[in-house]
C-alpha cells in the first residue's frame, strides 16, 4: 500500500500546472461507504404510487362499468326527451313536472307493447301446443309417402318423451329458473336506475349545465353549451325521426297483414315498425322473420307474399322515406349507421348499438363546424367518369378493323384532337 501511494504522489507531482488529472472510470468509487442517490427512494416510491394508482383505477372502472353504462343510457335518453321536455317548460309546466309527464307516457307505451307482444306470444305457444299433433301427423305423412317409411305418431311421441335429451333439458331448465329469475330482478333494478338518472338528467338539465360551466373558462363555455345543444338536436332528431319512420312502417305493414287475414295484425305491425327502425338495414327483414313465420300457418304462400311486401318496402324507405325526414335530423351515409352499429355492439352490446348512431351523428355534426371545406373542382373523375389519354377502347377497335384507306379516314384525322388536346 505505501509503494502505491508513493507512486500516486509521484504522478500528481509530475503533472504539469494547468492540466486536468484523468478522470476516474465510471463505478470506481463504488464501494462499501458509496452512498445512494437522493432521487432514487423519490423515484421508487413515485413509481410504485402510480402502478398502484393505475391497479386502483381499473379495478374500480371493472366494478362500476354497469352503472356506467346505465348513466349513458339514462344521458341519451335524458337527451332524447330533452326538446319535448323545454317544450312544456316555455308554455309555463314546471320542468320537474313536465318530465314526469313525458317519462309517463314512454312508461305507459313500453308497458303496453311488452303486454301485447307477451299476449300474443302466449296465445301462439297455447296454439301451437294444441296443434302439435296435427303437425307432427303432417310431417310423418310426408316422410312416409317420401322415403316409403312406416312411421307412427305414437313411436315418435314415445321416441321424444324418453330420449336423454330431452330429460337433460328438463333437469338444466329447473335448475335454471333461479338464474333466470336473478336475471329479471336485475334487469328490472337496471331499468329502474336509468330511468331515475335519465330523470334528474332531464329534469335538472339546466342546473347541470351551470355546474359544468362554472369550472369552465368563458371560452370553453361556449364550445360545451354549443356541443350539449348539437348533442340534444342529434339525438332527439333521430328519436323522433325514427318514431316517425316506425309509424309509418307499422301503417303499411298492419294493412297488408290485415288484407291477408293473418292473426295479430297490429302487434305484428307493431313490432315491424320499431325493430326495423332503431335496427338499421338488416332491422327490416329481421323484424319481418316474425310476420312471415305467423302468415305460414295461415298459408305458406301469404309468408311469400309477405317476405316480397317486406323487401319492396325497404326499397322504398331506403330511396324516398329516410332521406327527406332524416336529412336535417340524422344526416348519416347508411354504410357509416351500419359500422357505427356493430362498433357499438362490440364496445357495449345492445346498449352500443342502440347509441351508436345519434353519438356519431353529434360528433360528425360538432366536427364539421371546425373543418374547413373548399369549393370542389369540376374535374369529370369527381363526377365518377374517368380521364382518358385517347379514343375510347371500342372506337380504336373499329377504326382498327376498318384499316386506314377507309373511306372518312381523312375526315376523322382532321377532326381528331391533338393527344394535347385530351388530356
Amino acid at each position: 500500500m505505501a509503494a502505491t501511494d508513493e507512486t500516486e504522489q509521484v504522478t500528481k507531482d509530475n503533472a504539469s500546472p494547468g492540466t486536468t488529472p484523468p478522470s476516474r472510470p465510471p463505478g470506481a468509487e463504488a464501494g462499501p461507504g458509496a452512498r445512494m442517490p437522493r432521487w432514487l427512494p423519490r423515484a421508487l416510491v413515485l413509481a410504485l404510487a402510480l402502478v398502484a394508482c393505475f391497479q386502483l383505477g381499473s379495478w374500480a372502472f371493472h366494478q362500476l362499468t354497469g352503472l356506467l353504462i346505465n348513466v349513458l343510457i339514462a344521458f341519451f335518453l335524458a337527451l332524447a326527451v330533452e326538446p319535448a321536455v323545454s317544450w312544456m317548460a316555455a308554455r309555463g309546466l314546471r320542468r320537474g313536472f313536465a318530465t314526469f309527464l313525458v317519462f309517463l307516457g314512454v312508461v305507459i307505451a313500453g308497458a303496453g307493447f311488452i303486454t301485447l307482444m307477451g299476449s300474443m306470444l302466449a296465445s301462439q305457444i297455447v296454439d301451437m301446443v294444441e296443434d302439435f299433433p296435427d303437425y307432427l301427423d303432417k310431417v310423418i305423412s310426408w316422410i312416409n309417402q317420401t322415403f316409403h317409411t312406416d312411421l307412427s305418431r305414437v313411436e315418435v311421441q314415445d321416441s321424444l318423451v324418453h330420449s336423454d335429451w330431452l330429460r337433460k333439458y328438463v333437469q338444466n331448465s329447473a335448475s335454471g329458473v333461479l338464474d333466470v329469475s336473478a336475471q329479471v330482478l336485475g334487469g328490472l333494478f337496471q331499468l329502474l336506475t336509468i330511468l331515475l338518472f335519465s330523470f334528474y338528467f332531464a329534469a335538472d338539465g339546466p342546473r347541470l349545465r351551470r355546474a359544468l360551466c362554472s369550472v369552465l373558462p368563458p371560452a370553453k363555455q361556449a364550445e360545451v353549451l354549443r356541443a350539449w345543444e348539437i348533442a340534444v338536436d342529434k339525438t332527439g332528431g333521430y328519436l323522433y325521426s325514427r318514431g316517425l319512420m316506425a309509424l309509418i312502417s307499422g301503417i303499411a305493414h298492419y294493412i297488408l297483414l290485415q288484407a291477408l287475414d293473418v292473426p295479430y295484425a297490429p302487434v305484428l305491425a307493431v313490432w315491424v315498425g320499431l325493430v326495423s327502425q332503431f335496427i338499421p338495414t338488416i332491422g327490416t327483414y329481421l323484424a319481418g322473420a316474425l310476420p312471415m313465420l305467423i302468415a305460414f300457418t295461415v298459408d305458406p304462400w301469404y309468408a311469400l307474399g309477405v317476405l316480397i311486401f317486406v323487401v319492396l318496402y325497404q326499397q322504398f324507405e331506403n330511396y324516398l322515406l329516410q332521406p327527406k325526414l332524416t336529412a336535417k335530423s340524422v344526416d348519416i351515409h347508411p354504410a357509416v349507421a351500419f359500422g357505427s352499429v356493430i362498433a357499438g355492439t362490440a364496445l357495449l352490446g345492445a346498449v352500443g348499438a342502440l347509441v351508436a348512431i345519434p353519438a356519431v351523428a353529434t360528433l360528425q355534426a360538432f366536427l364539421g363546424a371546425y373543418v374547413k371545406r373548399y369549393d370542389v373542382t369540376d374535374d369529370p373523375r369527381v363526377h365518377g367518369h374517368r380521364r382518358r389519354g385517347g379514343p375510347p377502347l371500342v372506337e380504336r377497335a373499329r377504326r382498327a378493323l376498318r384499316g386506314p384507306n377507309h373511306p372518312g379516314a381523312a375526315v376523322e384525322a382532321e377532326t381528331r384532337p391533338e393527344p394535347d388536346e385530351q388530356r
